[in-house]
């Protein structure tokens, strides 16, 4: 399966401190999806900002192997926080990541319907963001993220602000809208049973500078995860491996 990630001999520095990770390797293939792991302040976060070149990095080089086209971009990035504009509506914030791209009318009207289909929310498009829960504030910045057609989906927790119920309930409605559209996604969470629920891979983040100290392909059938013996067996395997990563990891002050 093709690379559409490709992050080689990568390094990030904060104000000339010590690097937050250094020879940084990591691929993501075309329509996997991989999570990120690890103690707080070890850089999963910074890996996927500097993929979604929101921050410079001083080494290294990071290929996204998708083509560029006026009318969609090839990768959006979904925060913790939904990040809705209070002074637009669920139509407007959604259609926000349209702006810039070579689109008419018709096909914004068309992209922004088809991307709140996605997440369950068409009837919600002229409702404003306070009238909505933190879940549906959450699918609204997924819509937004889905409006603009990317290959890449990254996401820096996005389900870590939400109770558990709901939480559990975008887990699942996440993995229908991969398994209906295709993308790639980078995942980055701190809650193991999620990324493992999840992913195809996780791949577990500590040291200083911070590596990928360890990979785990869970090859369990996603419909009997939550159920199945291997499930937990892998889920303590990557605990253990995080425990063991926190001798190693220092974090930084930025």
């Amino acid at each position: 399966m093709a690379k559409i990630i490709e992050v080689d001999d990568l390094a990030v520095n904060y104000n000339d401190a010590e690097p937050v990770f250094s020879g940084l390797n990591l691929t993501v293939k075309k329509g996997e999806f991989v999570s990120l792991v690890g103690s707080s302040g070890s850089g999963k976060s910074t890996i996927l900002r500097a993929v979604a070149d929101l921050i410079p990095t001083s080494h290294g080089c990071i290929r996204i192997n998708s083509p560029q086209e006026k009318t969609r971009r090839p990768f959006a990035m979904v925060f913790q926080a939904a990040n809705l504009m209070p002074w637009r509506t669920v139509y407007e914030n959604v259609a926000l990541g349209l702006e810039g791209l070579d689109l008419g009318k018709d096909l914004i009207h068309r992209r922004i319907n088809s991307a709140l289909n996605l997440v369950g929310l068409t009837e919600a498009r002229g409702r404003w963001p306070y009238q909505l829960s933190g879940g549906q504030r959450q699918r609204i910045g997924i819509a937004r993220a889905l409006a603009v057609d990317p290959d890449i989906l990254l996401m820096d927790e996005p389900f870590g602000a939400l109770d558990a119920i709901t939480r559990t309930t975008l887990q699942k409605e996440l993995l229908r809208i991969w398994s209906e559209t295709k993308k790639s996604i980078l995942f980055v969470t701190h809650d193991i049973e999620e990324a493992v629920y999840l992913s195809d891979r996780v791949l577990l983040i500590g040291g200083q500078p911070a590596q990928i100290i360890e990979e785990y392909n869970i090859s369990i059938s996603r419909k009997l995860r939550r159920e199945h013996s291997e499930f937990l067996d892998i889920v303590k395997d990557i605990r253990k491996g995080l425990q063991s990563s926190f001798d190693t990891t220092v974090i930084p002050i930025v």
